[in-house]
């Protein structure tokens, strides 16, 4: 039998709930549901405010300016040179 790692099928899911109900008890789970979507936004709210996520859109930024720059600069498109063995027939 091949077991496959890291990947939950429907059984084991059913198996985790039901024991984080024994376990917590139903009035218990909406707390710690709670708790962790807080948890979640304040991690999320901090990610997006960091100076790092700044620098990397100031980074991306730059770069499609550079981007657009050397585009300008390709001497094919400049000068429009096609490939000069060609027949103009083909």
């Amino acid at each position: 039998m091949v077991q496959y790692c890291g990947m939950f099928g429907g059984t084991e899911i059913i198996l985790i709930v039901v024991a984080i109900a024994l376990l917590f008890g139903a009035k218990k789970i909406p707390e710690l549901a709670r708790g962790l979507g807080k948890g979640v936004r304040e991690f999320k709210s901090a990610t997006e405010e960091s100076d790092l996520a700044n620098d990397l859109k100031d980074v991306a930024s730059e770069m499609n300016e550079v981007k657009k720059d050397v585009e300008k600069l390709n001497p094919k498109k400049a000068f429009k040179i096609e490939n000069p063995l060609r027949t103009k027939e083909e």
